[in-house]
């Protein structure tokens, strides 16, 4: 029998899982700031975004909570954008394309803030998902010393992520401006 937790659960094995990403993403960063590309990073990279899977997993097996809600997006965030300004910090990936998506991230954090204060809540697409894995993918070419020294590829990988990134921001926002649109003001 598995063990049912309500929307306000804070101790589950997903949120157990989430929160210790959080916390192993700290010395990934430092690793990464120090070592740049290495193969401890990369299987360090590879483990923490599998968790994500598998807190996912963990969530919908056991009820999704809303402090899940809140940490598992901020632990996919602390660990990118983390990631990506480390690499940056280390003149591994060109700038322009981790600010367009630190802006991304950030203002659609803000829209969902105050969205959720009027109780609105928009779920996430499939391509904000996708784009959660690409921008992962292209972090994990840049770790990987096989692919690290090859700029083209790891720059190509994160434009990518970029343009996902981008085109399902917009979507956010559309989405929420029908909702406050459909709903009314709260």
């Amino acid at each position: 029998m598995t063990a049912q937790f309500g929307p306000s659960a804070l101790a589950t094995p997903a949120n157990l899982l989430t929160v210790t990403r959080l916390v192993l993403t700290v010395p990934l960063l430092a690793m990464i700031l120090r070592d740049g590309a290495t193969w401890s990073a990369l299987v360090l990279w590879i483990v923490l975004c599998v968790t994500d899977v598998v807190d996912g997993h963990l969530a919908r097996r056991h009820g999704t909570t809303r402090s899940g809600a809140f940490l598992d997006p901020l632990a996919d965030k602390v660990l990118v954008l983390g990631g990506l300004v480390a690499l940056v910090a280390n003149d591994m990936v060109p700038a322009l394309p981790v600010v367009l998506i630190a802006v991304r991230e950030l203002g659609v954090q803000a829209l969902r803030s105050y969205w959720g204060k009027r109780g609105l809540a928009i779920p996430a697409t499939n391509l904000a998902k996708a784009k959660t894995f690409a921008q992962e993918i292209a972090v994990g070419f840049a770790l990987a010393p096989p692919t690290a020294e090859r700029t083209v590829l790891v720059a190509g990988l994160l434009w990518i992520a970029v343009a996902m990134t981008l085109v399902s921001g917009y979507q956010y926002v559309q989405a929420g401006s029908r909702l406050t649109t459909t709903a009314g003001s709260r």
